[in-house]
């Protein structure tokens, strides 16, 4: 059995087992780690993941972060200065794209076949890397989060700790891990 599929069955028992209503919105997130070199595989096997969800009576939602910047520079009205000159958007980075990507987020949340029995997959994640932290996001979108959140997380987790693409000293976060490793693995 190759890394996906194992990631994919580990899925699938923790999504399948009863879910606890009254938890916080960040015990809602669960963080599937996988090496970020399995990004292009996880991307084709991604209906695994879908088809666990739904096997299981629960119903499914994705979206995809990995045009998430290209989108909002794309937006703005001043681009072709930022191209000119990267150091100025540095500003604009930190104050905006942190709620626009949470803005696209809550989107998919609030949909209206969204309910407590739904699993939103996020992936597309390490596009963010450089431009917005991914736990500054997680918690703008807690409140939000009726089912559950499933982060497709290319990088490291140990203890409570996550690395995205291995390469930040990371973040801790009260997410339910699923890791192919087996530590930290809570299914």
């Amino acid at each position: 059995m190759n890394r996906i599929e194992l990631l994919a069955e580990k899925y699938a028992r923790h999504i399948g087992a009863p879910w606890q209503r009254t938890v916080a919105g960040a015990q809602r997130v669960v963080v599937l780690v996988y090496d970020k070199e399995l990004e292009r595989s996880l991307r084709a096997r991604m209906p695994a993941f879908e088809m666990a969800t739904r096997q299981a009576g629960r119903t499914w939602q994705k979206i995809d972060l990995a045009p998430a910047f290209a989108e909002w520079i794309a937006e703005d009205e001043y681009r072709e200065a930022y191209f000119s000159s990267p150091q100025d958007l540095r500003l604009k980075l930190d104050a905006e794209f942190p709620s626009y990507v949470a803005d696209r987020i809550r989107a998919t949340l609030a949909e209206p076949e969204v309910t407590e029995d739904t699993v939103v997959g996020i992936f597309g994640v390490g596009a963010l890397f450089g431009f917005v932290r991914l736990s500054e996001v997680l918690k703008m979108v807690e409140s939000d989060i009726q089912g559950r959140l499933l982060v497709f997380f290319p990088g490291q987790h140990e203890g409570s700790n996550y690395r995205l693409l291995d390469a930040r000293d990371g973040w801790n976060y009260l997410a339910v891990p699923i890791t192919a490793h087996g530590e930290g693995d809570y299914v």
